[in-house]
Order: structure tokens, then C-alpha cells, then sequence
């Protein structure tokens, strides 16, 4: 069994809707174990605040989770923006605000403020057809909507499912011919009926852009969007082009303790195109943030219905609504989005109703940022956050990791399962294909983490020493799965 764990341009693990985190090793130790902080007052001192950050950032780098660039901000005033760890390892060039990184996912969200945008010019409706704008549409796809796109509720196949993008993520290929990847394959749900998130749909989207506007996708974005605001330091991402602190970036080995450094494989950004090939700063992010709320973009109206969701009500659960994520954290609205391509990691979250921003933008791959935006909000909001150090990877005879082999359930149909393979514990996730599965290091006995993705897992025993259940956290989210086979 191969023990490979493919990132995607979008939502990677199959429990949670978000990216997964990275975690460094060292020879003998590794990843984060988690203290809490006391409970600071709601509304600190932005110095406090700033006191606070640094030292979770200076915690989350030592412990080798994070290495990037960073931007919060309260009430359009910048708290902190600076760089951590290096832009080119190789060349020992230093990350700063003004490095360039890719945005994966974080593209979607501009994406969808295009289409939005040609909509209030009158070109399009989101209510339309995209069989209006595709020529030879497949008659299935006659009732999906642009609405269903932005959304993520087509039901439109997957072409990047785990095990197929990276066969031919360094061929480059046109907008045409990465929608004959998947315009012949069975849908997976009829359009509206639920939320999936989907890459394919994004690339539709920038198809229907690039039709209607007569113009590239690129090029529309830099006229229509980049330019206004003054985010001279963002753009569309090739390879070819000379740009100038363009981070490079990197990943590393999840077979083992130790974590060596790599360069990220490599892949074409042809490929993902409207669905995750742009690049940014931190302080670009922030100028755009800023531009939401002074309405430079788009009507306010158009705004609140990109802000809501398209299926689902408004609480902590994350909803979708157009080219957002949308939740509730620490009972304030959260509207984000992360991102994630092989070398990079993202995530920009913002709190309209207080005007925070935080960005995080990582060139090395899964990084920490998810669990890392989580709890810089909580220092923001007074809330409970946790700071990384290290904890130790212990020796087990591998017959006690015998007894936790199975099959665990924590919903009805969604199995996690649990195998030994070369005397490692190994743990596939619901919903990844066959042959892959994530290895898993112990702390203790009953306590297990993977090497690089930002998971831990708790074995549960009854009062015979058999074990009932695992406790599984995934991102910072945590699941119960009872043992049924």
C-alpha cells in the first residue's frame, strides 16, 4: 500500500472541509502537542494582541508547522504583517510581506467575484444555463445553473479525485480540454440536490468568463480587479514568466521521521486555471479585503449574496455560498477560504461584522495554517487557542498495534479503517480510494499522530482491554468512530 496522501486544489480530507495541516519532524520527536492559553478579555489591546501573536507564530515556526508570510488586521489598521522561515531555501532567501505566493483555492473566490461582476454589467445571470455559453453541452448538463457552479451543488463528476490529477498534473492543456476530462462522465448528484466541493466547476466558471468577456482569464482579472485595487504584486502564476519574489515551493517526506526538505512536485498551473492558479501577497490580500468593504468591486447587495449560503443555514458548521466558505467561530461570521497546491498552503479568513483579517500564506506544503487561522482569532476574540511544542514519539511492540486494526464508524456509511502495514499503524480515511492511507506515529499507547498532516488519533478501551472506538482530530475538528468490525 502506497503511503501517499495527494493534495488537491481544494478540500483534501474526505471528514473535514478544509485543507490539511503540516506537521515537522525532527530525528526523535515531532509535530505539536497543544497547551492551552487562559482566556484573554473580549476586546484586548492590540498590543496585547500583537504580544500574543508573536508568540504563537515564534511557537508555530520553532516547531517547524509553518513557513510563509502572515497579515492580520483590525478596523482596516494592520497589526501584524511579517514573514517567517524562507522564500528559497536553496538560496537562503528570507519570506517577507512582499513575497509572492501561490493561492490554490484562494483563487476560487476571485473567480466568483468575476462572475458576479459581469453580471452587474448585464453580460450574464447566474440563474443561466451554462449550456448557454458551452458549446456541444452535454444534455445533462442542461440544468446546471452558473448559480450551481459558484456554489459547488452541480453534482458536475470529479476529475481530480485523489490518485488522478497528479498522473497528469505537468501536461499543460487548454480551458477546452480540461472540460473534455469530465464532460462525458455520469454525475455524481442531480444539480442543487447537496454541497460537493468541486474543482471542475471552477474551471467552468472561468470558461464562462473568458467567453463572455472576450477575454482571457487572466487578462480580465488584471483589468478588472488586480489593477483597480493596486495589487501590483498579484496575478496569474506560469512558469515561464520572471517574477520577481516569487516564493518557491516546497514539501516534505511523509515516510518518515526525520522530514527532509524537498522542492514540491511540479505542475502545470494550465491546469487549475480559475479553480486555483493565481498568486498574491499578504498585503495584496489585505488591500482586497479592504476593497469589499468600501464597495470598490461590487454592490453590496451582490456581496450579501455571495456571503450566504447557497444550502444550509448560517452556524458553526462551514456552508458554501459563492466562492466562500461560511461559518461561525467563536459565535462571530466567518467568511474564508483555503488553499492548497503541491508546494503551497493557504488561508484567508475574514470577520466582517469587526473587520479582521487574517492571511496566512505558506510555500511549503500542508502547512499548519488552518489549526494556525483558528487560534489567531481566538487570540483576537479573548478565546481558548492552543500554542505548538513538540512532543515525543514513542517505541510500541507491534502487537498492540494488532488490536486496533478495523473498521470504525462515526455516521452511518462513513467507515474510517485502521490497518498495520511494516509494523505501522495506518489510517485511511472515509472516502479515499484504495491504496491510500496515511501512517500514523505513537506518543503513547493509545495515542497516535501522522507525521505531516495535522491529524491525531485516540484509541477508546472498555473495562476488558478491548478496544470500542477512536477519537479522531482532524484540523481541530474532533469525530467519534465506534469499532464495528
Amino acid at each position: 500500500m502506497r503511503r501517499v496522501f495527494i493534495t488537491q486544489m481544494g478540500i483534501v480530507l474526505s471528514l473535514v472541509l478544509a485543507i490539511p495541516a503540516l506537521a515537522t519532524l525532527r530525528q526523535a520527536a515531532t509535530v505539536a502537542a497543544l497547551k492551552t492559553s487562559p482566556r484573554q478579555p473580549q476586546g484586548a489591546a492590540n498590543q496585547d494582541i500583537t504580544q500574543k501573536i508573536n508568540e504563537y507564530m515564534d511557537a508555530l515556526v520553532k516547531a517547524g508547522v509553518f513557513n510563509g508570510s502572515i497579515l492580520i488586521a483590525r478596523d482596516g489598521k494592520v497589526l501584524i504583517s511579517k514573514g517567517y522561515g524562507m522564500a528559497n531555501f536553496e538560496l537562503d532567501v528570507p519570506n517577507t510581506p512582499r513575497a509572492k505566493f501561490r493561492l490554490g483555492s484562494i483563487t476560487k473566490p476571485f473567480t466568483a467575484i468575476a462572475i458576479m461582476l459581469l453580471q452587474e454589467r448585464g453580460k450574464l445571470s447566474v440563474q443561466d444555463s451554462i449550456c448557454k455559453y458551452l458549446a456541444d453541452c452535454p444534455e445533462a448538463w442542461q440544468t446546471i445553473t452558473i448559480h450551481h457552479l459558484l456554489s459547488h451543488t452541480s453534482g458536475l463528476a470529479k476529475h481530480d479525485k485523489a490518485g488522478d490529477y497528479l498522473k497528469t498534473a505537468m501536461m499543460p492543456m487548454t480551458v477546452t480540454q480540461l472540460i473534455d476530462n469530465f464532460r462525458n462522465k455520469p454525475a455524481d448528484f442531480k444539480p442543487g440536490e447537496k454541497f460537493d466541493y468541486n474543482n471542475n466547476g471552477y474551471i467552468l466558471l472561468g470558461y464562462v468568463i473568458e467567453k463572455v468577456s472576450g477575454q482571457s482569464y487572466e487578462a480580465f482579472l488584471k483589468e478588472n480587479v488586480f489593477a483597480p485595487l493596486k495589487m501590483t504584486d498579484s496575478g496569474y502564476d506560469k512558469h515561464d514568466p520572471i517574477i520577481k519574489n516569487r516564493a518557491t515551493g516546497y514539501r516534505r517526506d511523509d515516510e518518515r521521521v526525520g522530514g527532509e526538505l524537498f522542492n514540491a512536485h511540479y505542475i502545470d498551473t494550465s491546469q487549475q486555471l480559475s479553480a486555483g492558479g493565481l498568486y498574491s501577497t499578504t498585503e495584496d490580500l489585505w488591500r482586497f479585503d479592504q476593497a469589499l468593504y468600501e464597495g470598490k468591486l461590487l454592490s453590496q447587495k451582490t456581496l450579501d449574496t455571495m456571503f450566504s449560503p447557497a444550502i444550509g443555514s448560517f452556524g458553526p458548521a462551514p456552508t458554501y455560498g459563492y466562492g466562500w466558505f461560511i461559518n461561525k467561530q467563536l459565535d462571530h461570521r466567518a467568511i474564508s477560504h483555503p488553499g492548497g497546491v503541491p508546494g503551497f498552503t493557504s488561508i484567508l479568513t475574514r470577520f466582517p461584522d469587526e473587520k479582521v483579517l487574517i492571511v496566512l500564506l505558506g510555500n511549503l506544503e500542508n502547512s499548519q495554517v488552518i489549526r494556525a487561522s483558528n487560534d489567531l482569532a481566538a487570540i483576537i476574540f479573548g478565546g481558548k487557542y492552543e500554542v505548538p511544542r513538540e512532543r515525543t514519539v514513542v517505541k510500541l511492540d507491534p502487537k498492540v498495534l494488532t488490536a486496533y486494526v478495523g473498521q470504525y464508524e462515526d455516521r452511518p456509511g462513513r467507515i474510517t479503517t485502521i490497518l498495520v502495514e511494516n509494523d505501522t499503524l495506518m489510517l485511511k480515511l472515509a472516502g479515499q480510494p484504495e491504496g491510500f492511507a496515511l501512517p500514523l506515529m505513537p506518543e503513547s499507547e493509545t495515542q497516535f499522530f501522522h507525521p505531516v498532516q495535522d491529524i491525531q488519533i485516540a484509541f477508546v478501551k472498555d473495562a476488558n482491554g478491548q478496544v470500542t472506538e477512536v477519537t479522531l482530530q482532524l484540523n481541530g475538528r474532533e469525530f467519534h468512530a465506534k469499532k464495528i468490525k
